[in-house]
């Protein structure tokens, strides 16, 4: 009998929580539009409204605005358009795509700011799992990666904006938000009816936005319990089954402070794209690096930052694991991607 197939994807996408789930049905029975002035408008605006107040004290940001978005890369685009701020060369593309590189990053990932209100700076990178010491005063942080896995609160980053995503804490995609101290300027991407305060004109989602809410306590319970140590404790078991292979590999930033799920392993001349071919017909989905580029496989732009030449860079595989992985699943993986391994390494011979 053939083994279930193991998701090893995380970071790209969460499964949906069953209490986002269930929150969603029931918005779907909810029939006013937010902006209308009668019963059942005003019961759909009560729901968002709700849905705020729970995603800020979620995500620590009780005394902060919270715009409802598409998603993160939209959030990203509403606080950084139009600004002249500095980032670093493992920004998230769609913070890169209006900043410019002008950071540094040294070789174990981390990045030096000298003017952080001039500055950005993700809070935990998606590809390597490594986490920054965010300096008080940013112009904008990506929290969207750490937001759920570890301790996280707007209001501890002293930053002017952050972006979180309600798809990678097992909340629905296609809504996100952006979080803004009060009195900070944002020039709206979308105009028309002055939704979100006049940030952002548009329908709101109801139905995404309420799934949203109940992923982020969700989320914000399980964090509180310790769940995510004990996907630490897999994720090292899954490390050290790797290393255990017989063959060098590159753990990368193993020796920092990483995100608890997320590991980044590199054999140089092993293409990333073919493993995650070779572990996709074993049964395991994991992927190259971030899942935003369309389908695409390249080389990783965050390695390149961080000095590993091009070879190392095209050659990363990430794994990113969740409450809901079992160590039989990265035990399995592991077996599983060690054969490939020799295979390769008996070809070369």
């Amino acid at each position: 009998m053939s083994q279930p197939r193991a998701y090893l994807d995380w970071n790209a996408t969460a499964p949906l929580r069953p209490e986002a789930r269930a929150a969603m049905a029931e918005a779907m029975e909810v029939l006013g539009n937010p902006s209308s002035v009668h019963a059942e408008g005003r019961a759909a605006r009560a729901l968002i409204e709700r849905a705020r107040a729970r995603i800020a004290a979620a995500a620590g940001a009780e005394g902060a605005e919270i715009v409802f978005t598409s998603g993160a890369t939209e959030a990203a685009a509403l606080a950084l358009r139009g600004r002249d701020l500095a980032a670093s060369g493992i920004e998230h593309d769609c913070v890169a795509a209006w900043t410019e590189e002008r950071l540094p990053v040294g070789h174990d990932g981390r990045v030096a700011v000298e003017d952080p209100g001039a500055s950005v700076l993700q809070a935990a990178n998606s590809e390597t799992g490594i986490l920054q010491d965010l300096p008080p005063g940013l112009a904008f942080t990506d929290a969207v990666q750490a937001f759920g896995k570890i301790p996280f609160a707007f209001d501890w980053t002293g930053a002017e904006a952050a972006a979180i995503s309600a798809h990678k804490i097992g909340g629905p995609a296609g809504v996100g938000a952006l979080l803004l101290r009060p009195g900070s300027s944002c020039e709206a991407l979308l105009r028309g009816g002055g939704q979100e305060q006049g940030r952002r004109a548009g329908t709101e989602n109801l139905i995404g936005i309420a799934g949203f809410a109940a992923a982020a306590e969700a989320a914000a319970a399980d964090l509180a319990r310790g769940i995510w140590d004990e996907v630490a404790e897999n994720r090292n078991t899954l490390e050290k089954a790797l290393e255990a292979g017989g063959s060098p590999i590159i753990l990368v930033g193993k020796d920092g402070r990483r995100l608890p799920n997320t590991s980044l392993v590199v054999v140089p001349g092993w293409k990333g794209e073919t493993q995650v071919m070779q572990m996709d017909l074993a049964g395991f989905a994991v992927s190259a690096g971030s899942a935003c580029s369309s389908g695409k496989v390249r080389a990783s732009r965050v390695l390149r930052a961080m000095g590993f030449d091009g070879e190392a860079a095209a050659s990363a595989l990430r794994l990113s694991i969740g409450p809901a992985t079992r160590r039989d699943e990265v035990l399995r993986f592991a077996e599983a991607w060690t054969r490939q391994l020799r295979r390769r390494a008996a070809r070369a011979a």
